[in-house]
C-alpha cells in the first residue's frame, strides 16, 4: 500500500531508538517532515537528522514542559503526532518494592507526557480540522502483569484518555487511535537494563530464556519488530485510515485471549 504523507508535518515523541525511531523512518520515507525528540540522540537518529526532512532535538519529556518544547520546534501546525515515549521497569520485588517514585516516573513518562504533548499539539488541528494522534500503548494495558504493575496501570490509563479524547475531537476533524504492541525486539526488553536481564538478574535464568518464555506466549511465537509496530502507526496516521477513530490496535502475535 502506498502510503503519501508529503507536505505533512509529524511530532514523535522518543524516537531515537526502538519502536519510535522506526515510526520516524516510516514517516519519512512516507513523504513527512518528521521532529522528534528524546533525552539522549543515537546514532541511528543522528543519521537520519543528517536530512533535512528529519529533526533531532534532546529533550526531557518527563520534564512538564518537555513535550510542549518539542511540539513548539515543528512550527505553528502539526499534522501528525506519536506519542510513543514510555518505559518499562521490572518489577521483580513485587508491589510492596515499588517506590511512590517508581509510580511517577512511570505515569509521567508513560501517561502525562503524551497528555501534555497531545495538549501541545491539538489546538493547530482543531483549527485545521485535521489530524492524526496515534499513541503507543501496550497489551499490559488489557493484560495487566505484576511484574510491570506501575506500568500496566499507566498504559490502561492511557488508553482511556485514548478513547474519551477521541469522542471529543473527531467531529472535529481530529483522529485518534492507540496501538498496542506485545513484546517488542527493542532495548526496553532485550537491552542490558531491559525487561529480560532484569529479570535474569533476579531470578538467576539466562535472559535468552527469559526472552524465550516470553515469545511462546505468543501464537507465533516471536517478538514483533519496530518495523511492524510502525507500519501499523503510520497507516493509521494516514488518509487510508480515515474513518478509524478510538480504536486500539493489538499487535502481538496473538498474546491476548480473543474470549
Amino acid at each position: 500500500m502506498d502510503i503519501d504523507l508529503a507536505g505533512r508535518t509529524a511530532v514523535v515523541t522518543g524516537g531515537s531508538k526502538g519502536i519510535g525511531l522506526a515510526v520516524v523512518r516510516q514517516l519519512a520515507a512516507s513523504g513527512a517532515r518528521v521532529i522528534t525528540g528524546a533525552q539522549r540522540s543515537s546514532p541511528e537518529i543522528a543519521a537520519l537528522a543528517g536530512d533535512r526532512q528529519v529533526l533531532f532535538t534532546e529533550v526531557d519529556l518527563a520534564d512538564p514542559a518537555g513535550p510542549a518544547q518539542l511540539v513548539a520546534t515543528a512550527g505553528d501546525r502539526v499534522d501528525i503526532l506519536v506519542n510513543n515515549v514510555g518505559s518499562a521497569k521490572a518489577r521483580t520485588g513485587g508491589f510492596l518494592s515499588v517506590t511512590d517514585e517508581d509510580w511517577t516516573a512511570s505515569l509521567t513518562l508513560n501517561l502525562l507526557a503524551a497528555v501534555r504533548a497531545t495538549r501541545a499539539a491539538l489546538p493547530g488541528m482543531l483549527a485545521a480540522r485535521a489530524g492524526a494522534i496515534v499513541m503507543t500503548c501496550s497489551v499490559n494495558a488489557r493484560l495487566p502483569d505484576p511484574a510491570v504493575i506501575d506500568y500496566s496501570a499507566a498504559k490502561a490509563a492511557l488508553a482511556g484518555f485514548a478513547k474519551a479524547l477521541s469522542k471529543e475531537v473527531g467531529p472535529l476533524g481530529v483522529r485518534v487511535n492507540t496501538v498496542s504492541p506485545g513484546p517488542v525486539a527493542t532495548d526496553l526488553w532485550l537491552g542490558s537494563d531491559g525487561v529480560a536481564a532484569t529479570v535474569s538478574r533476579a531470578t538467576g535464568a539466562r535472559p535468552d530464556d527469559v526472552e524465550g518464555q516470553a515469545a511462546a506466549q505468543s501464537v507465533t511465537g516471536r517478538f514483533s519488530q519496530p518495523a511492524e509496530v510502525a507500519d501499523l502507526i503510520v497507516y493509521l496516521a494516514s488518509d487510508h485510515a480515515a474513518n478509524i477513530t478510538g480504536a486500539d490496535f493489538s499487535i502481538d502475535g496473538g498474546l491476548i485471549p480473543t474470549w
